[in-house]
């Protein structure tokens, strides 16, 4: 049964859909009640990123495997969105918009290129720059993320690398590279969260 289920790649990327609800829905939630302060600089940058990264792994044929990070693109914009009304964290540094313009400038590398392989590259060290903004906030501020939420998008991701039809460098570098910043993130909490009062 245990083989059935890995070798069934849609059942695996609506596995994977089914927890970036899972993931989604308390976060959004502890936004609108003032708990988790996303950095909206940070979820624009993702939005951008993983749209990118999406197109680039449907056009590696990743199948099943990329619906989530689709999914994930249009739920980054949406938190962002909320980022601003809410005023979580708007505070912008000329990192951050460093980071956004060359977050805006993979779009036509990528479109020139015609190689959705240095899309992926391109795009996966700028989702991973876009993690700046939220590593620098959760120092200082260890209790505006939730923990909670990285876990699961890294359990996603991993199941994410399941559901590819086709596995190479394309398709696995940024799920591969989403788990392991939410990881380093979820370290930080669990490092930073004790020495700092809520």
């Amino acid at each position: 049964m245990i083989h059935q289920v890995a070798l069934n790649k849609p059942l695996l990327g609506a596995l994977a859909n089914g927890l970036t609800v899972l993931a989604y829905l308390p976060y959004l939630r502890s936004i609108f009640l003032g708990r988790t302060r996303p950095h909206v600089f940070s979820w624009i940058i993702w939005g951008l990123a993983t749209g990118i990264a999406f197109l680039a792994v449907l056009q590696a044929r990743g199948g099943a495997g990329a619906w989530p990070i689709g999914f994930s693109c249009l739920v980054s914009f949406l938190v962002a969105g909320l980022a601003y009304l809410k005023r979580a964290d708007i505070t912008i540094t000329r990192s951050d918009w460093l980071m956004f313009w060359a977050a805006l400038a993979a779009i036509p590398v990528w479109m020139a290129a015609n190689d959705p392989l240095w899309a992926v590259v391109l795009i996966t060290f700028i989702e991973l720059l876009g993690f700046g903004p939220t590593f620098r906030k959760s120092w200082s501020r260890p209790h505006s993320e939730s923990m909670s939420f990285l876990v699961i998008l890294m359990v996603r991701n991993a199941i994410i690398i399941a559901a590819l039809d086709q596995h190479s460098l394309t398709t696995v570098l940024f799920p591969a590279a989403a788990a392991l910043a939410c990881g380093l993130l979820v370290a930080l909490l669990l490092v930073r969260r004790p020495r700092i009062a809520r």
